[in-house]
C-alpha cells in the first residue's frame, strides 16, 4: 500500500473496519494495492515521456483516490461536472480543467468557483459558446481561461485541427478580452481498438492534431500555452509526445473489462469490483442468481462489440480469482444471472454445493465509470483483507 493510503487506513476508527464477509451486498470494492500499482505505472510513464499528468477524476469521483494520484505526482485534475470541480476544490485541489463544453447557464456557477480561488479552466468548441462566454465576462467584469476543444478522431465534439472555425472561435475570445489558454483533445475512439499498431497510430494522430491546432492559433497571434491530450489507451500507446504539455487519462486508475479487451491491462489489474451474494438457483438452466443486477453493475455492455463479450461482468471468487466456466449473462434491476457451464455443475446438488446461498462473489465491471456511478461509497480493500469506507459523490 502507498504511504498516503496507509495513513488514510490507519486514521480510521476500528469500528469502521470490516472484511468482505462482513459487508452487506451489493457493494463497490476498491483493491488498494491494484489501484496504487495502476497509479504508479501511469505516472512513471508520463514522467518518462516528459509531460505533466492531469488525471480525469470522473472515473472515481473520490477524494481519497485523487489524493493518491496527486501524491504520486499528478499536477491538477480534469473533471466532467461542476459538482466535481466544487467537491475537489473544497478538498484543497485548485488546478482544475472542466473538460465538457460549458452551457451558458452554468457560467455564473463556474465564476463563483473561480472567485473563491479555484484555478478553473473551461472549454469551448463553437462560436456561440465563445460569444456567450465573452458577453458573460463583460457583464461580470471578470474573465475565464478558456481552452478550445479539438477533434482529432471524429469521436465526439471538438473542432478539426485545420478547420477555419478554430481561428474564428479563438478570435472571438481574444477580441472579447478572454484568454485562450490552451487546446485539448480526447481520442475516445481508442476504446474501439485492440491492435497495438492501430493504437500507436491513433496516439500519434491525437498528438499531431492537437499540436497542429495550437500552432495555427499561435501563428494567428492567439496565445495558446497548453497542449493537452489523452485517453487511457493512447497514453500507454504513444511513442513520443513532442509539442504536448500534459496528458489526461481516467480509466487507468481502476481499469475495467473494456480496457482489458483494448489490451492495456489484464483482469489482474482491475481494481474495482462489485461484491455480491448468491440468493438462489435455477438448476435446470444452469443459473446462479445473485443480488447484483443492473442497479449494481450498470447497464453498460461495452464489451459486447469487442473481441470478448463479458456479458455484465466477469465473476470472481472472493479473493479476486476469475471463475472458470461462468458468465454473467443477464441483469434485471436487482437480480443478476450467472450461467454455469454444464461440465462445471451438472445437477442442482452440484450447483448448490459450488455456489451455496449466501456465498459471496466479486464481479469485475465492463466500465468502471458506469459501475462506480451506482454507489455512494467505495469499500477500500487492504492487503490484510480489511476494508474502510471512501466517500464517492454524485450529481452535476
Amino acid at each position: 500500500m502507498g504511504e498516503p493510503l496507509r495513513r488514510i487506513v490507519l486514521n480510521m476508527q476500528h469500528e469502521d473496519i470490516m472484511n468482505l464477509e462482513q459487508l452487506d451486498t451489493p457493494a463497490a470494492i476498491v483493491d488498494i494495492a491494484r489501484m496504487q500499482r495502476n497509479i504508479d505505472a501511469m505516472q512513471a510513464r508520463m514522467n518518462a515521456l516528459g509531460v505533466k499528468f492531469r488525471p480525469h477524476v470522473k472515473t472515481t469521483k473520490c477524494v481519497d483516490v485523487v489524493r493518491a494520484q496527486i501524491a504520486a505526482g499528478a499536477q491538477g485534475i480534469t473533471v466532467s461536472t461542476l459538482k466535481e470541480a466544487e467537491e475537489f476544490f473544497a478538498a484543497g485541489i485548485t488546478d482544475i480543467l472542466y473538460a465538457v463544453g460549458i452551457a451558458p447557464a452554468k457560467l455564473p456557477r463556474a465564476m463563483a468557483l473561480k472567485r473563491r480561488g479555484c484555478d478553473l479552466k473551461i472549454i469551448a468548441d463553437n462560436a456561440a459558446a465563445a460569444s456567450a462566454i465573452v458577453e458573460f465576462c463583460k457583464a461580470a467584469n471578470d474573465t475565464f481561461e478558456v481552452w478550445l476543444e479539438v477533434d482529432t478522431d471524429g469521436h465526439r465534439s471538438g473542432i478539426a485541427p485545420d478547420d477555419e472555425a478554430l481561428l474564428t472561435i479563438g478570435r472571438i475570445l481574444r477580441e472579447g478580452g478572454v484568454e485562450v489558454g490552451g487546446v485539448m483533445t480526447h481520442a475516445g475512439s481508442s476504446y474501439e481498438l485492440s491492435d497495438p499498431e492501430a493504437l500507436t497510430a491513433l496516439a500519434e494522430q491525437e498528438r499531431a492534431g492537437c499540436v497542429r491546432a495550437a500552432e495555427r492559433l499561435r501563428a494567428a497571434g492567439i496565445a495558446c500555452r497548453t497542449v493537452s491530450i489523452g485517453s487511457t489507451p493512447t497514453a500507454f500507446a504513444a511513442k513520443h509526445l513532442e509539442g504536448v504539455d500534459e496528458v489526461r487519462a481516467g480509466a487507468y486508475v481502476f481499469f475495467d473489462l473494456v480496457m482489458a479487451n483494448v489490451g492495456v491491462c489484464d483482469s489482474g489489474d482491475i481494481a474495482l469490483s462489485v461484491l455480491t451474494s448468491v440468493i438462489g438457483h435455477q438448476a435446470e438452466k444452469g443459473w446462479v442468481i445473485i443480488d447484483a443486477g443492473w442497479m449494481a453493475m450498470s447497464r453498460d455492455r461495452g464489451t459486447s462489440k469487442q473481441t470478448r463479450d463479458y456479458g455484465y461482468g466477469l465473476a470472481c471468487a472472493l479473493d479476486g480469482t476469475p471463475l472458470a466456466g461462468c458468465a454473467l449473462i443477464g441483469a434485471n434491476q436487482e437480480h443478476g444471472i450467472l450461467a454455469v457451464e454444464r461440465e462445471n455443475a451438472t445437477s442442482i446438488d452440484e450447483l448448490a454445493k459450488r455456489f451455496p446461498v449466501g456465498m459471496k462473489l466479486r464481479i469485475l465491471p465492463n466500465h468502471a465509470c458506469a459501475t462506480g456511478a451506482q454507489y455512494p461509497e467505495y469499500h477500500a480493500l487492504d492487503r490484510d483483507g480489511s476494508t474502510v469506507v471512501w466517500r464517492r459523490f454524485h450529481g452535476w
